[in-house]
Order: C-alpha cells, then structure tokens, then sequence
C-alpha cells in the first residue's frame, strides 16, 4: 500500500524516477520543495510548457527563489502557458477544471513568457532542464504546477534523466514557443529509447500531440486490445470512443482482469453531455458496462465551479501487462488535438510500482462508495 508519495530520487543518466500523490497525504510545500530541486540541478535552460501554474504564498516562495537563484547563475528561463481559459470546461472535450490566473502568477515571476493559443489547449505539464547536455532531465506527468494539484489530487509525476528524451520534450518546447500556437506541435518522430528503472531496462517511447495526436488515440486502443493478461484504469476521464470500444471487447471476450479507478463526479458531467449528442450514444452504454463489468471504483470529487475545492482523481495512467502510459494526455478523443505528451514505458517494476499506486486508491476510495 502506498501510504505517502513515492521518495523523489534524483535519476541517474538514462534513469527514472516516479512520485504518486494522493489527496491529503502530501503537503504543497513538500513537492514545491521537490521542484525547486529539479530547478537547482539546471546549468543552461528551464523551459516549462505547463497548463496551469498558479502557487500561493508559500510554496511561490519556494519555487521563486530557486528559479532567481538559477537565473542568477545564467540559466535561462522560459514558461509557456495556456492563454485560452475557460472558466467553465468542457469535460467531454478532455478539458481540465481550472480557474483563470495563471497569466497573471507566470508574469510576476518575470522571465520571459509566453501565451499559447489554439482552438484546443495547451495541456502539458512538462518541465525541461538542459536540453542538449548529458545531463539534461525532464519532470513530466500528469501534475499541473498548482497547490492543488500537489495536495487534493491523485496525480503522478515522472523525473526522465535522458538526453535523447529532453531532446523530444525540448522540439515540442520550441514548435509551441516559436509559433505561439498549439498548431501542428508535436509533428515530429520519436524513437523507442532504453532508460532504467529500479536497475531493470525500461523501454520507453514519448509522443506528442496533436502531431501525433492520432496516433496517440489508436496507439492506446491497440495496446489495450493485445493485452494478455491485465488493464489498470487510474484516469479522471474515460471518453475515447476508440479506448471504450477496445475495453468492452477485452471484457467480452475474457481472459483479462480490467480494473482501476477514476473520477466518477467529472465523469457523469460527460454522460450527461452524451445525452445531448445522438452519435455519443453508445458510449453512455459502453462506459457503463465497462464500470459494471470490470468494478471500476469512482472517487466522488466536488462538482466543478471556478471558486471549489479541486479535488479530482486527476491522473491519466493505464497499465496494460507490464507497460505504464501516463502523461497529460486525458483518455478522450478531443485529447489528440490538445497540445499534449504522453510516455509508454515497458517497464517491469515500474508497471509494479504504478499497480502499488492503483491498489492503494482503489482500497481507500472503494471504502468510501
């Protein structure tokens, strides 16, 4: 059972390391705390591309310091943001819950910013260190810069010592920051890559959206559909009509435990959006076969307002045999036109790792109904 976040080790090269948290067992300052050392480890860059970043006193103090204290030392610094918020989402469109002010907390940091704009969002929650040096590293996951992200919310956030791997976050970084729009980032090829995880080969692929955002979407159905003998669902959302349909043909089929968890209070403000869309339908049904069938567990979070508590079971993982898919990319069609990234990771004990994670939450929200 996972009864605190996962100690944030710092990787070696070509190494990972992985934090879960969960409502109320962390405290903000304490994964401030671990970003400003991710921050501290920088020499020559820091670029955030990040959806929501919005700090109170305390943990701003943290994180503030250690950017100044890298600036000061030469490091330059960048931050590309969602401009396009919505007070009220569109959670069958993929959207997170969020609230407005992230413009104005990324301004009084003072380095250089930049709004990103597009018909979708610009969803990463990615944080790039020296890229192009040996020892560049990447935070990423599924974890907003936000105090509640750090402590009301289920989230996970990976650290990646690669050079290779900051190479990819770091093209996307530049897609978005040189044109200022979510456009076609992303539109590049990745390669599969072997990093290390609890010293065992981890093979891993990034990919990114929407340049690959179709990809993504079929990539993650037909995962899902070879699996031989588990799926774990851990997801705020589950509404990607190419995901429900691999789901429920698995369950009917048989031969493959499917289980998991996700947010039961976002989720049927999306069953009531399908009513309204006659070509939504059979999702209403799938999704809830899929819930009955393989007892999915719901986390019963504070309907959204701009002004609640965000509390939301706001992870995008699944494991699927031994290979983990996390990142920003919500589980949703309109995911893949989002800017988004996304890590498949064939790994053994990380796979062990995040079903640890998944068994804790399923136990701690199934007492609660």
């Amino acid at each position: 059972m996972v009864d605190e976040p996962t100690p944030g080790a710092v990787p070696e090269a070509n190494d990972l390391a992985v934090t879960f948290l969960a409502q109320g067992v962390q405290t903000a300052e304490q994964i401030a705390t671990r970003l400003a050392e991710f921050i501290a480890g920088a020499t020559y860059t820091l670029d955030f591309a990040t959806y929501d970043f919005r700090l109170g006193p305390q943990t701003a103090a943290i994180v503030a310091a250690a950017l100044r204290e890298r600036a000061t030392a030469g490091a330059r610094i960048r931050i590309a943001y969602d401009s396009d918020r919505a007070l009220m989402p569109n959670l069958l469109a993929g959207m997170d819950p969020a609230p407005s002010g992230t413009e104005e907390f990324v301004a009084s940091l003072g380095y250089p910013s930049k709004g990103i704009s597009g018909l979708k969002l610009m969803h990463n929650k990615y944080v790039v260190r020296d890229a192009a040096q040996p020892t560049a590293q990447v935070w990423t996951g599924s974890t907003n810069l936000t105090d509640d992200a750090w402590t009301l919310q289920e989230n996970n956030i990976l650290l990646v010592a690669s050079e290779q791997v900051a190479y990819y976050y770091a093209e996307d970084f530049e897609q978005l920051w040189q044109t200022g729009e979510i456009g076609a980032s992303g539109n590049f090829d990745t390669a599969s890559l072997t990093l290390t995880f609890r010293g065992e080969p981890a093979h891993a692929r990034a990919l990114f959206a929407p340049g690959s955002g179709e990809y993504i979407n079929e990539l993650i159905a037909q995962t899902v559909r070879a699996a031989s003998w588990r799926v774990r669902i851990c997801s705020m959302l589950l509404n990607a009509g190419k995901l429900l349909g691999a789901l429920r043909a698995l369950l009917e089929q048989g031969g493959v435990t499917v289980d998991g968890i996700y947010d039961r209070t976002q989720m049927a403000e999306v069953l009531l959006q399908w009513q309204d869309i006659p070509h939504n339908h059979w999702k209403i049904d799938a999704f809830n076969e899929i819930v009955r069938r393989a007892g999915l567990v719901g986390k019963n979070s504070t309907p959204y307002t701009p002004i609640s508590v965000h509390d939301f079971m706001h992870n995008k993982i699944l494991v699927v045999d031994d290979t983990v898919i996390t990142g920003s990319y919500n589980f949703s069609n309109s995911a893949e036109f989002n800017a988004e990234n996304i890590l498949i990771i064939d790994s053994r004990p990380l796979a062990a790792a995040y079903s640890q994670y998944i068994d804790h939450l399923i136990a701690r929200y199934g007492r609660a109904g």
